[in-house]
């Protein structure tokens, strides 16, 4: 499926575990602050597509090993989710997700990656609502998920509200 408006091929992993108590949770990743693009904002692990890699759900997978650590043998590829368009910096972002076991000795690579955050699903979906923000001095209101002093925004907002609605609340 072709993005409209990205030009650049990325892809990102969803990682998604069921912890001891039943309670699905979705690993995201800080990125550093120093950073030139997306500097300080939530993420899924993932990145653009290299020349070497045989399409793009081998790109999610050697992104997600190389920022976090994650090897490709620990995930259990489940699906895809819709491919989103980022509206700055052009990339076409396909989004697949894995299961992966609870409880992972993450490898942070300092250079792209602050902190790796791991969030229950049910709170992320309580923290949804529409905001509005102001990046690079241009106000507008969009979806994003508040989960305490983690925001999650635009198209890692995007990937997660289309994750949410396959995933049905716990009733």
């Amino acid at each position: 499926m072709e993005v409209q408006g990205g030009r650049t091929d990325s892809a990102v992993l969803v990682p998604l575990y069921v912890d001891a108590a039943g309670e699905m949770h979705a690993v995201f990743t800080r990125r550093r602050h120093d950073l030139r693009r997306h500097a300080g904002e939530i993420s899924f692990p993932g990145g653009r597509r290299d020349e070497g890699d045989a399409d793009l759900c081998a790109t999610a997978l050697r992104e997600t090993h190389e920022e976090i650590g994650l090897p490709a043998a620990a995930v259990e590829l489940v699906g895809a989710l819709q491919p989103t368009p980022t509206f700055v910096t052009n990339y076409a972002i396909y989004p697949f997700v894995g299961l992966i076991e609870p409880g992972f000795a993450w490898a942070i690579a300092d250079a792209e990656v602050a902190q790796v955050l791991e969030l229950p699903l049910e709170a992320v979906r309580a923290g949804h609502a529409r905001r509005r923000m102001m990046p690079r001095g241009v106000p507008f209101r969009t979806d994003t998920y508040l989960v305490g002093d983690d925001l999650i925004w635009g198209a890692t907002a995007r990937i997660v509200a289309d994750l949410l609605d396959r995933i049905p609340a716990p009733a």
